[in-house]
């Protein structure tokens, strides 16, 4: 059983670690899905923005030259400056950027070959095809392009855009859209920031709280040229990537943690009802030996004390017949005593007692349990020593029965204490209680024994089983009465140094 426990944890543990390596691993694959689709609308945005602007350029002029496209151009560069910033400082970038865009040499041998091919293609389509080609849509029109002629485009586009500032080429507010309506798409909901850098520089197109978390953060290049390089790279942090995976499992594994606790509920129950089968068991047995001693003596007494009856020399012998006689008597009262103990905890447990309860001196009381075993502890020259300290005495109890659980613990005290008995009495007011303490200086008992004395059958051995006489109810009844009596009991003790009652009962006025 505990090996199929620990396996089905570790079965459990195992899928679980392994599903959510499986699920980051696919939100990995989204993640970079989503950079590159936002790489590149932004880089077709741009393109598209600029293509019409250069296309009426080659269209209206036969023989484009720099100068011509730079002044055409430069309405859309703007000359005042701007910081960019960067991680390791700032750069005035828009001055160097201008400047070199006045120094711009466009490659304008691309431009006439784009413009022939353009001429070429305007003579192959028919004359009467003009007007439906003018009125096509912007898509339609770079649709229309062919595979050279967008590369052409492409690689000019590039070339004129690279020499515009980053936080011009593309808006924050056009990342989010984007990353957002990518999110929207896949139906992730997870929280992000993001930030594009030149050449690990940030720059200040970028998110207020971004920073680099590599495990949630993923890269994918901006812009990209025709030989595949890059001077800018968009960063994405998910920072809710970690808690976004685990949502993913989060019933399945509530579940799986749910019924796994099951199985070990009910393995821990059915553990503890076999080893508490085995101490009710051990308990039972060491019951028998002991109710079967405890009946054996008075029965063996009052055999011989009856063949003792029967002879004829102590026959005529009155006084010495009453003598036996007064031991069948009293051995029969302690086989009654002990059959009685046995049939009130079996009352008690079925709620089958009832204990009438009336105002009561709790020293009259125990003035009355001591006289009960005052003549045993004065044969074992002992003594028993009374302090009834307390001012307040009245209680609610039933007579009988508290003077049954007082005479239950004085007898513990006498047979646990191996020279004469020596025991003290207490008694005191604690705000609206009565302590009553019932102090021996026997044999004591362990940590352990304290927490069990009062259970069922509970007996501590001492080496040999019936070197105290008795069968571990005495105290589960005395238990039971207290608490009945809305009463509170427990002990303090050190093995070798005796053992302390202590009874707190409510009173009454």
């Amino acid at each position: 059983m505990s090996l199929s426990l620990i396996g089905i944890i570790f079965v459990q543990g195992y899928w679980i670690n392994n599903t959510v390596e499986n699920n980051e691993e696919q939100f990995s694959f989204n993640a970079k899905q989503i950079l590159i689709s936002v790489s590149n609308r932004i880089q077709y945005r741009e393109f598209e923005e600029m293509f019409f602007p250069l296309q009426e350029i080659l269209d209206s002029i036969e023989e484009p030259d720099n100068k011509t496209i730079r002044q055409l151009l430069n309405i859309s560069i703007d000359n005042t400056t701007k910081s960019f910033s960067y991680a390791n400082g700032i750069l005035e970038e828009d001055n160097k950027l201008f400047s070199s865009f006045i120094n711009l040499n466009i490659d304008t041998v691309r431009l006439k070959n784009i413009l022939n091919r353009n001429a070429d293609v305007s003579i192959q389509d028919n004359q009467n095809d003009f007007t439906k080609q003018s009125s096509k849509s912007k898509l339609e029109r770079i649709r229309g392009l062919t595979d050279l002629q967008r590369k052409d485009y492409e690689i000019v586009i590039g070339e004129i855009a690279s020499f515009i500032p980053i936080h011009r080429r593309v808006q924050k507010n056009e990342i989010e859209n984007l990353l957002r309506k990518e999110l929207e798409e896949r139906d992730i909901k997870v929280d992000f920031e993001y930030a594009i850098y030149s050449n690990a520089l940030a720059t200040k197109v970028r998110s207020y709280d971004f920073s680099l978390d590599y495990p949630t953060t993923y890269a994918i290049p901006l812009f990209v040229d025709d030989e595949g390089a890059s001077e800018y790279q968009l960063y994405v942090n998910f920072t809710g990537k970690k808690r976004y995976v685990l949502s993913t499992i989060k019933g399945m594994a509530i579940l799986s943690i749910i019924f796994t606790l099951i199985i070990v509920v009910a393995y821990s129950s059915a553990l503890s009802q076999l080893m508490q089968q085995r101490q009710i068991s051990q308990i039972k047995t060491d019951f028998i030996n002991n109710m079967t001693h405890e009946l054996k003596t008075p029965i063996a007494t009052i055999n011989l004390a009856l063949d003792s009856i029967k002879n004829p020399k102590i026959a005529g012998d009155q006084k010495k017949v009453e003598r036996y006689l007064g031991m069948i008597k009293e051995e029969n009262k302690r086989m009654h005593a002990q059959v009685e103990n046995v049939l009130r905890i079996s009352q008690l447990e079925k709620n089958e007692l009832n204990i009438k309860k009336e105002s009561q001196e709790l020293h009259d009381i125990v003035e009355d349990a001591v006289t009960h075993v005052s003549l045993i502890v004065e044969n074992r020259q002992g003594y028993i020593k009374m302090h009834l300290g307390a001012l307040k005495t009245t209680v609610l109890a039933n007579d009988s029965h508290l003077t049954n659980v007082v005479v239950n613990i004085l007898d513990n005290a006498i047979k646990y204490s191996e020279a004469e008995p020596k025991i003290d009495v207490y008694t005191e007011n604690v705000k609206n209680s009565i302590v009553l303490k019932i102090r021996d200086q026997g044999i004591g008992m362990g940590k352990v024994a304290q927490k069990k004395i009062f259970e069922k059958f509970f007996r501590e051995h001492t080496g040999d089983l019936h070197n105290v006489k008795g069968h571990g109810l005495g105290l589960t009844y005395v238990k039971r009465i207290i608490d009945d009596h809305h009463g509170q009991i427990w002990v303090e003790s050190e093995r070798g140094k005796g053992s302390t009652f202590i009874i707190k009962l409510p009173l009454i006025s």
